[in-house]
């Protein structure tokens, strides 16, 4: 077991004042796998302070100087990449071999993405009798999930080095073992004191305390709606910046004229993008929409997609789902199932129990549900699970409508004979980012999301711009 007793403030590994310490499962068989500090208000104050006193020397550098400390972190994630791999295939359940691609390949490709950027972006324009700058905007507090841990991480952290603000971490305490090795990491480069601080500890605790503390100047949070707008309220109090990533009930519209191979394509590549990370994914396409016509046909394909999903332990070769990422989670999930069977969707593959011989760790059985109207708890709640719900449709108004009949916005798909139908559709669908017929996930472009999926956007040069103040000068 890996016990964890100091945290990381102004450059050194200390003993944090909070008392106690927090449990870290492993969600393979549902054991104590590690032990982190519990910090409390005190600890949040010290880096802050620390991050204060750091940044006027941080900020002051060029972006060259700080593209060099953001590629030697890169290149010291890359080097521990199979022990990054490891911790977070038991902390999350994702299957080693996607952790290694995913967890570990997208913040590595964070850090030196956001190098580039810092050294290509221009800080300056001309306005009339003004030049127009771009400065960083100071200390930045950001607190980051459990789903996607490291990546979610750099998607933050290495931005906002990059635009010369200096940091205070605060990970999911569900997964937090990444952060400890990046901060390792950060610590082994020799980064300046100050610049980078990471805390651990609950929400309520140390989220809430960096939210309302007077020199953290921007928070940028992931994780669910409901405690963004937690966020949102404490930090209103002294009118700090705030960005949010939050949840997400994504649609996939499937056109009715697809040719069969391609209707079969889009449905099946469908589950897969509902199912990834076994549905700890906020962007997942969870809400998949189909011609009415069309319905029995592709609820043959997406149950057969499913059932052929091998779930198990992420370590086996062949595992494509594995569990999910905690106790809770899993309860949360199966009583989804459970309501959806209870408020009449059709179940066509899975169910509420647990996958035959793996009653240890938190596994749930890939499902897919039919017949879900706009009004079931299904089709509105974000669940977080490999849960798929089949909605028809009667034609491409009524698919527009439907996809766009929820709080989120964050991501979507469409599905067309043509990408130009397929753009227009996309253009009336209000989500950050959507895919056209199957388009890959670019890590490079700005993510964030409309309406309750949250405020601003990560990754690439609109997620660098925003750590960034604007000020006029006249002249």
């Amino acid at each position: 077991m890996i016990t964890r007793s100091t945290v990381f403030v102004d450059g050194s590994w200390t003993a944090p004042h909070g008392i106690g310490e927090l449990e870290v499962f492993d969600s393979t068989n549902g054991s104590v796998m590690a032990t982190i500090p519990t910090c409390d208000t005190h600890d949040v104050d010290a880096a802050a302070r620390a991050a204060a006193a750091a940044f006027p020397a941080w900020a002051g550098l060029t972006a060259q100087q700080r593209a060099e400390w953001l590629t030697k972190i890169a290149d010291g994630l890359a080097a521990r990449t199979d022990e990054l791999a490891d911790v977070m295939s038991r902390e999350t359940g994702m299957s080693r071999i996607l952790s290694q691609l995913i967890q570990v390949g997208l913040p590595v490709n964070s850090f030196r993405q956001a190098a580039t950027i810092a050294t290509s972006f221009d800080y300056e324009r001309t306005i009339g009798n003004s030049v127009v700058v771009r400065e960083p905007i100071g200390v930045v507090a950001c607190i980051t999930p459990w789903n996607y841990p490291l990546h979610q991480i750099a998607g933050k952290v290495a931005y906002a080095l990059a635009a010369g603000c200096c940091v205070i971490l605060k990970p999911s305490e569900v997964a937090p073992l990444d952060a400890f090795i990046l901060a390792e990491v950060v610590d082994a480069a020799g980064l300046p004191r100050g610049v980078f601080n990471l805390v651990t500890g609950t929400g309520p605790v140390v989220g809430e305390a960096l939210a309302a503390h007077p020199l953290v100047d921007m928070v940028s949070f992931t994780g669910s709606t409901r405690a963004g707008k937690r966020v949102a309220a404490v930090a209103a109090e002294t009118m700090k910046k705030v960005a949010l990533e939050l949840g997400g009930k994504s649609p996939n519209v499937i056109c009715d004229d697809l040719d069969a191979d391609t209707f079969a394509k889009a449905v099946s590549s469908g589950v897969g993008k509902a199912f990834l990370n076994s549905g700890q994914t906020c962007s997942a396409l969870t809400r998949m929409l189909v011609p009415r016509s069309q319905l029995t046909e592709a609820e043959t394909i997406a149950a057969a997609t499913a059932a052929k999903m091998t779930v198990g332990d992420p370590f086996a070769a062949d595992t494509q789902l594995g569990p999910l990422a905690s106790s809770a989670q899993q309860d949360r999930v199966r009583g989804f199932i459970r309501t959806g069977i209870d408020e009449g969707a059709k179940l066509l593959v899975g169910g509420p129990d647990i996958p035959a011989g793996l009653t240890s760790g938190y596994y749930v059985q890939p499902t897919v549900f039919s017949d879900v109207t706009p009004t079931m708890t299904i089709a509105r709640e974000e669940i977080f699970g490999p849960v798929l719900c089949l909605m028809p449709y009667d034609d491409e108004e009524d698919a527009v409508r439907i996809a766009n009949d929820t709080v989120y916005g964050l991501a979507g798909g469409v599905w067309a004979a043509t990408p130009e139908r397929a753009r227009s559709i996309a253009s009336r669908i209000r989500a950050g980012q959507i895919e056209i017929n199957g388009g890959g996930f670019n890590p490079n472009a700005p993510f964030g999301g409309y309406k309750q999926s949250g405020v601003g956007r990560e990754m690439g040069p609109y997620g660098f711009e925003e750590f960034l103040q604007v000020k006029s000068l006249q002249t």
